[in-house]
């Protein structure tokens, strides 16, 4: 048993659970920025900065919990429509982010990925993210990944043109394509599908987030506000994960119930 399996399960054993029924990756919507800024009577900028700390803090407690993956939608492409002193603020903030990151990533052994486009980021925060996944890229670890500059159906569409661009070169075969072809051509070929997503700030939709990964995801959605999002919220979501039913279609032989 490796380190961040021991880590996952002293976490089961503690909350009560089985180790086998806990998540490995975790998928975060952090929604509810804004709203904890302005019930506030602060400016929306304030909100993202909070939440900006909040995403620090839950992604090292994962690391202390023995999750494998965590997955946080940081910035949509659907999110450049935002008011654009918004936009700027969020960029100058994520650029800042990604450096004052790498110090407690490369302590806690975490691997920094980027899901998402880099065309159209800032330069600022283009060299950001090459720069924290540069220097964290010997980590073996927990994998933080940031779609940053995202879109779902945008992954999709590189998937496929990629795919394309291979056949065209003879590279692959139409009959090549199968799931599996799909999923290694994503961003994330390199990280297994979330387990668990978490949405936060009562919000009932996906909103192009992983659109093929979360197939089988389990969903669970809080009240909370993410930047009042804290590890109590985390592990009981955690728990209803582990305590829920997941047969990915299959028929429960004593209760004839299908899912």
């Amino acid at each position: 048993m490796d380190t961040m399996e021991q880590k996952l399960a002293v976490t089961a054993e503690r909350l009560g659970q089985d180790p086998q029924r806990m998540p490995r990756h975790i998928a975060v919507i952090m929604d509810g920025n804004g709203r904890w800024a302005q019930r506030r009577g602060l400016p929306r900028y304030e909100g993202h900065g909070q939440g900006a700390k909040t995403a620090e803090m839950i992604s090292l407690r994962c690391v202390d919990l023995g999750l494998r993956s965590v997955t946080l939608y940081v910035f949509s492409t659907e999110n450049w429509k935002r008011p654009q002193v918004e936009v700027d603020a969020l960029m100058h903030l994520y650029a800042s982010y990604l450096i004052s990151i790498r110090q407690s990533l490369m302590k806690n052994n975490v691997r920094f990925a980027h899901l998402g486009r880099m065309t159209r980021l800032p330069q600022m925060v283009q060299d950001a993210l090459h720069g924290t996944m540069d220097v964290t890229s010997g980590n073996d670890g927990m994998v933080l990944a940031m779609a940053l500059n995202y879109s779902g159906r945008g992954e999709i569409v590189d998937a496929a043109q990629d795919i394309a661009r291979k056949c065209k070169d003879g590279q692959l075969r139409p009959e090549d394509i199968d799931e599996q072809c799909i999923s290694d051509h994503l961003y994330t070929k390199e990280i297994p599908d979330p387990d668990l997503l978490i949405r936060t700030a009562s919000e009932l939709r996906v909103s192009n987030f992983l659109l093929w990964q979360i197939s089988y995801s389990e969903f669970y959605v809080t009240d909370t506000l993410w930047p009042d999002f804290d590890q109590v919220q985390l592990e009981k979501a955690m728990v209803a994960y582990a305590e829920r039913d997941r047969r990915f279609g299959a028929v429960d032989a004593s209760s004839q119930v299908t899912r």
